[in-house]
């Protein structure tokens, strides 16, 4: 039996321990004395490879020898490792053992596979349950038992009357990375986009300038603060229990026209009426489009089904819980009468192709045809190939169309796809043609929107009328974007990045020809190959004979959009099967093309590529498990334009994994969205911000509807006497500080909270007493939110809580409490109710708190 152990830091302080249970299981000893350990000390000894997910280091195969026989063979043979899902052979082979009284296993790679073996048992009738630990193993052999963990192939112990097998064998071996951290509840604009210098909206106080943390000494403690500044150098420090009140600023059509507000004046309370008053008619306006969207006549597809789940079983890497998420709200918008028109937002390389195969999948099994639109001809091939790849055992008929078909291929296409031959086609702006008719279209996949011209969106306009629509993005355009925040258009944002991808190192710099010689060697050093962006066909053979110069020893090739198709499609083909070491190429690599063991790119003259286009040509690098650097190249004597400086200070800026959506907001400050609605708007959106606005119109909408609007959470003050913050030696990082802080602020729940707890253990180590006061301060927050208290104050003699609009407290009980205690309890003349003692940490007045709480709703 292949086992599977942890992360290799615990390896060596459990070694001794799997080393015992190795020799129990599998020893000589055992063997010829002819014993076999009991099924629930078997389950028992494998449970803690069971209990994790995350796999670095595997062990070899042991094959049972069982009493005085030769040594034989266990392992449960399906057939060779599955290249489809085998769950009729599955199906046989657990029938035959539950014949025997053996019971069955079968261990699960992660929890969408155990849904969809739960989902395909079900269908074959088999009767399933989740095996937590070997408590859940059912004792009746008819019931197969699911177990989330690895095992590296499937085996039977005949004596035992146990038999495990390895999902991989059945759906196919899938490539796992480390598992997705889970993410907290988020706005639209992430934490971590927030940096010293931005522009920044209080929900009470309005639109200040965000200025970093600060750090505070007040009596005995240290507590950090978020510095605000505002009007007339006026500055609001904010708890960092209560950052989850800032948002930062995106206005309509560029942060220059923000004025900054001034503190304690009200004006910006003013502003929101008036934005309140005037947001009525937008409201009514929107109500009457999302009317016009919901009444659009659209076709409802079948629910998933068997072949379905199998197909989706199929794909070969553990989904992320955002592209789940995705997947699970484009099937139901399929599966509705009203016709779909959903945005897929993305990085490079997170998984937003799969949603269209998925999609497509589903179209093409109810007999309806699949139009995927794409900017380039690259891009169409290497959807083609990666569209038959997942559905090459499955009766989908898939063609491209692009220029590097002949004309004779091209007829041949569009013939079968207006006969219905064709399932699912996938081609460029060729598509859009006169002379292409479907059939029957049913779905239309649309990658990079913005690559389209206005002659090409007119003609998407006719066919998105009666056809459900899927599109697909890294940086929507601000349009698009604007209309996905206004609710115009629905969105799904996959931020989740795959398993061991790392960040890109971005960096700024004049052009010189040492530094693009080190960074080439550098690459080819370690194997890999480089991307040379020049958007100039006119120069780009002097940049090819530059680089040929300067690093004679690699090979070099060139690609633009003006070679003839054979010789570009030879060079970019030669440059994925390595054969050359760097690709001198215009913006046509924008879109793509997919070549994990390219890993530094150059753009030369950076400063005149558009945000959005700059971040897709970056995304091209970075695909794979090694280091990725990009180098955005300016010449010295370039007069670069503001605009340009603040394009290439957003992108050095955002290079988290994710940041696409990021990018498409900033984008919509410096080119501004578009009349959606009216122009008239603009004003108010750049007077409150984008979010405020957002949330202001959500509610406005939900009023008009007659339904009910949540209540703004009331803000809590808590001074205490204990520092309570995550300290410099802990997370070293500020940038990296606030991104916490702006998370554990925004926590809600208790579960949240130790799931904080578990994730700051996991990365930095054990909490010091500052973070655990901290965690207890925002458990404080939410019982006192609960309790409808406005603050709470630590004092010698104890702690004074003051109430706010709608206490729970029973005011007989406290009465009571105060009469019959007064050695613990007291009411100050200003009406604050006092806890008296002496209290050390911040868990003691949380569980003093809690107690309060329960006796007064006893």
């Amino acid at each position: 039996v292949q086992l599977v152990l942890p992360e290799p830091e615990l390896l060596e302080q459990q070694h001794s321990q799997w080393k015992e249970k190795e020799q129990a299981l599998f020893s000589a000893s055992l063997a010829s004395q002819n014993l076999i350990p009991e099924p629930e000390r078997l389950f028992q000894d494998l449970a803690l490879a069971f209990e994790s997910k995350i796999w670095s280091q595997k062990w070899e195969v042991h094959e049972l020898a069982l009493g005085e026989e030769e040594p034989r063979s266990h392992r449960l043979r399906l057939q060779s490792r599955a290249k489809t899902a085998d769950v009729e052979n599955l199906v046989k082979k657990l029938q035959n053992l539950q014949e025997t009284g053996t019971r069955t296993v079968i261990v699960a790679n992660s929890q969408s596979q155990l849904d969809r073996l739960l989902f395909l048992l079900g269908q074959n009738k088999m009767r399933a349950v989740v095996a937590k630990d070997e408590k859940d193993l059912p004792k009746d052999p008819s019931i197969v038992a699911l177990a989330l963990g690895t095992i590296s192939e499937s085996f039977h112990l005949p004596e035992a009357k146990i038999a495990f097998f390895s999902e991989d064998e059945i759906f196919g071996e899938k490539r796992h990375g480390a598992s997705p951290r889970k993410r907290t509840n988020t706005p639209q604009v992430a934490p971590e986009d927030l940096s010293v210098g931005d522009l920044i909206v209080h929900g009470e106080h309005g639109i200040g300038r965000y200025m970093g943390l600060a750090r505070v000494h007040a009596l005995e403690s240290e507590v950090d603060f978020a510095l605000v500044e505002y009007a007339e150098g006026d500055k609001l420090y904010v708890p960092i229990y209560r950052l989850e009140s800032l948002s930062r600023y995106v206005g309509a059509a560029g942060t220059s026209a923000a004025t900054l507000d001034k503190l304690g004046s009200g004006s910006f309370q003013r502003t929101k009426e008036k934005v309140k008053s005037a947001i009525k008619d937008i409201a009514q306006d929107l109500l009457k489009v999302q009317a016009e969207r919901a009444s659009r006549p659209g076709h409802a597809f079948s629910d998933p089904d068997d072949e379905y789940r199998r197909f989706e079983a199929e794909f070969p890497f553990d989904e992320t819980p955002d592209q789940e998420k995705a997947i699970q709200d484009t099937l139901e918008d399929m599966c509705t009468a009203r016709a779909m028109d959903r945005l897929i937002c993305g990085d490079v390389g997170f998984g937003k192709t799969e949603v269209a195969i998925r999609a497509a999948f589903k179209a093409a099994q109810d007999g309806k045809q699949v139009a995927v639109l794409v900017p380039t001809t690259i891009l169409a091939e290497q959807h083609y190939l990666t569209f038959a790849q997942r559905m090459a055992t499955l009766p989908v008929k898939i063609a491209s169309i692009s220029r590097f078909k002949s004309k004779k291929e091209q007829a041949a296409v569009l013939a079968d796809l207006e006969a219905g031959k064709l399932d699912i086609v996938i081609g460029t702006h060729r598509l859009l043609s006169k002379d292409v008719r479907f059939k029957d279209l049913g779905l239309l996949v649309i990658d990079e929107e913005q690559r389209f011209g206005v002659e090409h969106k007119e003609k998407l306009k006719q066919l998105k009328a009666t056809t459900d629509v899927l599109t697909l993005t890294a940086t929507p355009i601000p349009r698009t974007l604007q209309m996905s925040l206004m609710g115009l258009k629905d969105v799904s944002i996959i931020r989740t990045p795959p398993g061991d991808r790392l960040t890109i190192k971005t960096h700024l710099a004049i052009f010189a020809e040492d530094l693009i010689q080190t960074a080439i060697r550098t690459e080819l050093g370690r194997g890999g190959q480089v991307f040379f962006v020049h958007n100039r066909v006119q120069t780009i053979g002097k940049i090819a004979e530059l680089l040929q110069k300067i690093v004679p020893e690699a090979k070099t090739v060139v690609a633009h959009g003006q070679m003839a198709e054979g010789q570009l499609e030879r060079a970019m083909i030669g440059f994925y099967q390595k054969q050359y070491d760097v690709l001198i190429a215009t913006a046509i690599i924008e879109n793509g093309l997919d070549v994990p063991n390219a890993n530094t790119l150059i753009v030369n003259r950076a400063d005149t590529f558009g945000l959005s286009q700059l971040y897709q040509i970056r995304g091209r690098v970075g695909r794979s498990q090694a280091r990725a650097f990009a180098y955005l190249l300016v010449p010295e004597t370039a007069i670069i334009t503001d605009e340009a400086r603040e394009r290439l200070s957003v992108l050095q800026r955002f290079v988290d994994l994710g940041s696409g959506y990021a990018i498409a907001t900033h984008d919509l400050e410096l080119r501004g969205g578009g009349d959606i609605l009216g122009q008239a708007q603009s004003g108010h959106i750049a007077s409150v911000g984008y979010e405020m606005y957002l949330e202001m119109l959500q509610d406005e909408i939900h009023l008009l509807k007659g339904e009910a609007v949540a209540k703004p959470l009331d803000d809590v003050e808590i001074n205490v006497s204990f520092s309570a913050l995550l300290p410099q030696d802990y997370v070293p990082d500020m940038k990296t500080r606030l991104l916490l802080y702006r998370r554990l602020s925004a926590i809600a729940t208790e579960e949240q909270a130790e799931d904080a707890r578990k994730e700051l253990e996991d990365r930095y180590g054990p909490l010091p007493r500052e973070a655990s006061e901290l965690l207890f301060v925002l458990r404080l927050k939410m019982l006192m939110r609960r309790m409808g208290l406005r603050s709470l104050t630590l004092g010698p003699k104890g702690i004074s809580l003051s109430p706010g609009k709608d206490p729970i407290l029973d005011p007989l009980l406290i009465l009571s409490l105060v009469h019959n205690r007064p050695t613990e309890y007291a009411i100050l003349p200003e009406g604050k109710f006092v806890i008296k003692g002496h209290f050390q940490s911040c868990t003691q007045i949380y569980d003093r708190l809690r107690q309060l709480l329960q006796n007064s709703t006893q």
